[in-house]
């Protein structure tokens, strides 16, 4: 029986993840389930699941669970904040870890767990956009297993040699990453202006949370994965080409020098990466949909638009300079996004906050994780002024 800890399991990945559970419950078990302030979903699920902890970010929230649990006497111990995230991450019965906590949120109990040696079942490509090469010498120095869900990396890990040795022994030229481009990818540039938040929500293939789903609205999803991409496969960001691909069909590709490109295809549903990376190196049922190409009939591929989507820009370009830049990047946009959704930011100014914090604030080496999350707060408080500058009236 191989125990997981579900880091974020009231959201559409760790949902998503406790569905693979529950169809194979001779193999796997959730010894630990974690949430932000959804109280009832989790219950639902300590109820479905039986989890040894329950874990919610917001110390009120935990309490709230805890009357819930002791009322359905049910034996699970509720623990609250960072200290039972971390604790959760590192349970000897807990072979796996699922790090789907959005944003910078999910950044140290994914590396705990990785430093405890875990599989970590990377769905928060902020720990990798933070912290680069901390997180990956945790998993080397500690022995951890990194195995990437977010369906792209997933997908570029498939079609990678099998002893993948590093990208220039393992004869790839480049990687094509591919992206639906969102629910505005041919949306006349002026609409943009008028965008509302449901809109750029309603993603047309994908079923995602708020933030994630506005991230795929401007791209700046795709900046983060090609930063991601950089440190999950050791490759210089110009060896990495965005491809917007609308059937989000073909979730990555390979190039190898010989010319051969090699393409992961599947149903846009998330439980395929989840389930590969859960039983991987073998494979397993993830109870989606086969796909039939007869209904697909088309795959269309097109250059990424940077007047359109400038978060892409901007996400290169801190590839490229390293240091906390990505930090910075990813903060901004954390804090320009939640203004976005509390509907005091136009949706075109998200770009305008990332690009002026980046410029405001200084690139540093990183050479400590209290490095990474002095960047992260800086960030924070340079992109709320420049919120306020742009606020909506």
């Amino acid at each position: 029986m191989i125990g997981i800890t579900v880091l974020g399991s009231t959201g559409s990945i760790g949902v998503s993840t406790l569905d693979v559970i529950a169809q194979h419950p001779e193999q796997y078990r959730a010894v630990a389930l974690t949430a932000n302030r959804n109280v009832e979903r989790l219950f639902d699920q300590c109820v479905v699941h039986r989890p040894d902890y329950a874990v919610m970010s917001d110390a009120v929230a935990a309490e709230q669970l805890q009357q819930k649990i002791q009322t359905a006497g049910i034996e699970t111990e509720v623990l609250s904040g960072m200290t039972g995230l971390e604790k959760v991450a590192v349970l000897p019965q807990c072979d796996q870890v699922m790090a789907a906590i959005v944003g910078a949120a999910g950044l140290l109990p994914t590396l705990t767990a990785a430093r405890a040696g875990k599989r970590v079942l990377l769905a928060n490509k902020e720990a990798l956009v933070m912290s680069g090469h901390l997180f990956m010498d945790a998993v080397h120095e500690h022995g951890a297993e990194l195995l990437p869900i977010d369906s792209e990396h997933n997908a570029i890990f498939q079609c990678m040699p099998e002893h993948f040795n590093g990208f220039e022994d393992g004869g790839i030229e480049q990687i094509l990453l591919t992206g639906s481009g969102g629910p505005f990818r041919a949306v006349d540039s002026a609409e943009l202006l008028d965008v509302t938040p449901d809109q750029a929500c309603a993603h047309p293939n994908w079923v995602m949370g708020r933030k994630i789903s506005v991230d795929s609205a401007t791209m700046m999803n795709k900046g983060l994965e090609l930063i991601e991409a950089c440190w999950l496969f050791a490759v210089p960001p110009e060896k990495i080409q965005i491809v917007v691909h609308p059937q989000s069909i073909i979730h990555s590709m390979v190039e190898y020098i010989d010319g051969s490109v090699l393409a992961q295809m599947g149903s846009p549903d998330m439980r395929i990466p989840i389930a590969h990376a859960m039983a991987w190196p073998q494979r397993m049922s993830s109870g989606v949909e086969r796909l039939n190409f007869f209904d697909v009939a088309r795959l269309d591929f097109e250059r990424p638009d940077d007047a359109r989507f400038p978060c892409l820009r901007l996400a290169r370009t801190v590839a490229e300079q390293g240091g906390t830049a990505a930090a910075t990047l990813n903060a901004a946009n954390e804090i320009a996004v939640e203004a976005f959704l509390d509907e005091t930011l136009g949706f075109m100014d998200i770009s305008e906050v990332i690009e002026a914090t980046l410029a405001d604030v200084s690139a540093h080496t990183v050479d400590s994780l209290a490095i990474v999350l002095q960047a992260d707060a800086a960030a924070r408080e340079v992109a709320k002024s420049h919120v306020e500058r742009l606020k909506l009236i």
